[in-house]
């Protein structure tokens, strides 16, 4: 039978009360006294030299307060990347400045140039539009590989180069590497694209800063899943506001996929020009802006590499990867082709020795980062990919040859430098094998014949590392930051509890699924206990929300926070009914002394910790509220297998997903149904990539898929009803939930199982087609066909 409520009940997610009846409050919601209005003038080339702007005409326009130009930033820092790679031959990684508005310099089509601030939007954009701008276009720095040529043209003039870094995943395998290849009796070779991805969220970006000139306290409103973060770079290192003088809040979020985790310049120039102007300055960002304005994801070219012994026993992986830093280094971007990609790079899989090589490369392009997956999507691409390829090339059925290779024994060491702590490959596998049928396969097959259509299966597994840690490992690997998580629980004095995390939600239901685990540990009502995030003045600190963290790290510190309460609570139990604290039991929400019947409540203890006339004052303190910090010991490692069934129509390519399974190992759950959620949502953005999405440039650094008229993003009917299961529970061992972490899963599983049934579908056809880079759109499927 199904939970009532605590952890493992499907309880519904209350903050859907407010979003449903459109009483959300998102950052365009809130519109301050006075407050003046942004438009940014953005560079419509994407390489060239700042000559002149010319801001008079514009200065004199009808609302007009101010226009900012780079000028009015050459005493301010620009924006800090949050990562540092050091490469192959123990060189830090080339890392340019990147200024708040533009330069000397635009790199990319959306680079600012200038801001006018007026009294209304539209006299801002109408200021915008009479700024005049001479710019010297330069060649446009497009393609990775020829970026590193002896020559190319240079995004940056101050750097030696276009090369980031160039990065070798473990230097010490290379050798043993090569000579596994050398030595295999067989090697499967693949060359695919991962393709750049415009993230979409629902909410736009938007930003607005206030200034109190009487206590020189700066606020900053922002759509942001990492409020404390942004305090912190903006703070530091840009704009030189001290912590304490310092607030931003980021109240609902819609959306984000890992485009708001990061420091941005409108952030940074709303809080600027606030104080300047003595007044509110707010920017909402249009749906077109974004577009060339938030940091895109994915952008990896790669060659790899699986070497097999006579016994179809996996004994090398090699990868070479050019990855696509874009124009400037975002916050985050230097970890995503490197620690968190290069270091999942075993997979499922009990490979001995692996060599990842990554090359990062600026181009005239806007910023890459973090999106959902982060990394793990494209090791999980390559190396599925490959190893269904290795199967057809052998003659041996794709499931049977990753069984074979599949870890089996925990925890295991890769050759990567991670080690897994608990999984079972084959259970998952198992589950998927019956949710999916496979025996009636053939039958469907038959059918799709008789209609004319192709039909294919495709089968992969994943495995992803969530809750980025330990903080002194991550901070040997480069982060300029701690990845912890804190908590406070706060206990009134009837008994209601606030909890203030600095995990903060953007749609996984931290506001539901938070209180159920600190409920079940005090055996109290879910409804007696409130969520708080979003507010650095709130929170001690935190590290945000992101590579599904929130629950591994966020819940742990919610639970050290809370065992502090309870034994606090017990002393007080136990000098109420005048017993030994050692034989205080907490269940239900009421205190007992065990072997006997006497009890006390929940709500008379606290109350007891408020009106202390009952307690000794020298033991213990009135008051009844903890904070804990909580830096996990390693990743949580979720796993899974996908099937996906397609159709493809010969004579236009189109391609229909009619079945798609998902079997997930997520460790304990705490809320089943906000868990099929996140899998369901994860699923569609990997359909996405696999079947639509692609920000593709030209040759001139022009983004040719601009809005929506050309991007193409998933609608309802693209995608399946999916058969989603998280039974197969192998808890994590180091955290005291026994999580994982689900939000990425569906989005690292799902693209290679499209691609993979698709080629199942044309080689049973007849084609002799190996691979189709993403995405596999009807044109790309059709001139497969024809060649």
């Amino acid at each position: 039978m199904p939970k009532d409520g605590g952890i493992g009940a499907s309880s519904k997610r209350r903050e859907d009360v407010r979003f449903l009846t459109g009483t959300g409050n998102y950052t365009d919601d809130i519109n301050l006294r006075g407050q003046a209005y942004v438009h940014f003038l953005r560079s419509d080339v994407a390489h060239g030299t700042l000559k002149s702007v010319d801001t008079k005409a514009a200065e004199g326009m009808p609302g007009v307060l101010r226009v900012f130009t780079g000028a009015d930033f050459a005493e301010v820092g620009g924006l800090p990347c949050g990562w540092q790679v050091t490469d192959r031959h123990g060189e830090p990684m080339q890392e340019p400045g990147h200024p708040v508005l533009a330069q000397g310099k635009v790199r990319h089509v959306g680079d600012p140039i200038a801001a006018v601030v007026a009294e209304t939007r539209e006299q801002a954009r109408d200021a915008a539009e009479a700024i005049e701008v001479d710019i010297d276009e330069l060649p446009a720095v497009m393609d990775m590989k020829a970026a590193l040529e002896d020559g190319a043209t240079k995004v940056h003039d101050d750097l030696t180069s276009n090369l980031c870094y160039d990065w070798g995943f473990v230097e010490e395998n290379k050798d043993a590497v090569d000579e596994a290849i050398k030595s295999a009796a067989h090697v499967t070779t693949l060359e695919l694209r991962n393709n750049r991805l415009v993230p979409n969220a629902m909410e736009p970006r938007v930003a607005v800063g206030d200034y109190n000139r009487s206590t020189d306290d700066s606020t900053l409103y922002t759509t942001s899943q990492n409020p404390h973060v942004i305090r912190l770079l903006m703070g530091a290192f840009v704009l030189g506001i001290p912590e304490h003088k310092l607030r931003v809040v980021a109240p609902d979020v819609g959306g984000g996929f890992g485009s708001k985790i990061y420091h941005y310049a409108e952030e940074a120039f709303c809080t600027f020009a606030a104080k300047a102007l003595n007044r509110p300055v707010k920017w909402t960002c249009s749906r077109s802006e974004a577009f060339i304005s938030d940091a895109h994801g994915r952008d990896h070219v790669t060659k790899i590499e699986l070497a097999l012994d006579a016994d179809n026993n996996f004994t090398a992986v090699r990868t070479e990867t050019y990855a696509n830093m874009g124009a400037y280094l975002s916050t985050f971007a230097p970890s995503i082709p490197t620690w968190l990609h290069g270091t999942l790079m075993a997979g499922n899989y009990k490979t001995p020795v692996i060599y990842v090589n990554v090359k990062a490369v600026f181009t005239n392009t806007v910023p890459v980062d973090a999106y959902r997956g982060a990394g793990r999507p494209e090791a999980t691409f390559q190396l599925e990919r490959v190893i269904d390829k290795a199967a057809r090339e052998l003659g041996v059925d794709p499931i049977a040859l990753r069984r074979q290779n599949f870890v089996t024994e925990f925890p295991y060491a890769t050759p990567v430098a991670v080690e897994y702590d608990t999984g079972d490959y084959n259970a998952t596998m198992d589950k998927l094998l019956e949710m999916a049928d496979m025996s009636g396969f053939e039958a469907r097959l038959a059918e799709s014949k008789k209609n004319g259509k192709l039909r294919g299966l495709g089968v992969n597994c994943y495995i992803e590392a969530c809750g980025i840690a330990p903080s002194n490992l991550v901070g040997q690997l480069g982060a300029r930051a701690g990845l912890y998580e804190s908590a406070t629980v706060r206990v009134n004095a009837t008994g209601g509890i606030t909890v203030m995390t600095g995990s903060h939600s953007h749609g996984q239901g931290h506001e539901t699924a938070f209180p159920q685990v600190v409920a079940d540990m005090l055996g109290i009502d879910e409804s007696m206990i409130e969520i708080e995030h979003g507010d650095t003045d709130k929170a001690p600190m935190g590290m945000g929300t992101y590579g599904s963290r929130s629950i591994a790290v966020g819940g742990s510190a919610m639970v050290r926070a809370t065992e502090k309460i309870i034994a606090k609570t017990k002393k007080i139990a136990a000098h109420l009914m005048e017993a030994s604290e050692a034989d205080i039991e907490l269940k239900d929400g009421q205190f007992t002394v065990a072997g006997t019947d006497k009890s006390v409540a929940w709500g008379d203890v606290t109350l007891a910790a408020y009106v202390p006339h009952n307690y000794p004052l020298e033991e213990i303190e009135p008051g009844l509220e903890e904070t804990a910090f909580y830096d996990p010991a390693n990743f949580t490692y979720p796993a899974g297998a996908y099937a996906c069934e397609v159709e493809v129509d010969p004579d236009t390519g189109k391609v229909t997903i009619e079945r798609f399974a998902a079997a997930d190992d997520f460790g304990n759950v705490i809320n089943p149904m906000i868990v099929s959620g996140q899998v369901h949502g994860g699923l569609a953005q990997g359909i996405g990539q696999a079947l639509l999405e692609n920000a593709a440039y030209d040759e001139n650094g022009q983004l040719l898929s601009a809005s929506y008229m050309d991007y193409a993003m998933p609608r309802a009917d693209d995608v399946p009803f999916y058969s989603v299961d998280h039974s197969c529970q192998t808890p994590c061992t180091h955290n005291p939930l026994g999580v994982k972490g689900c939000g990425e899963a569906g989005a690292i599983g799902s693209p290679p199982a499209v691609v993979n049934a698709v080629v199942d579908a044309l080689q049973r056809a007849g084609h002799d087609i190996t691979h189709i880079d993403m995405p596999v759109s009807p044109s790309r499927v059709w001139a497969a066909m024809q060649g």
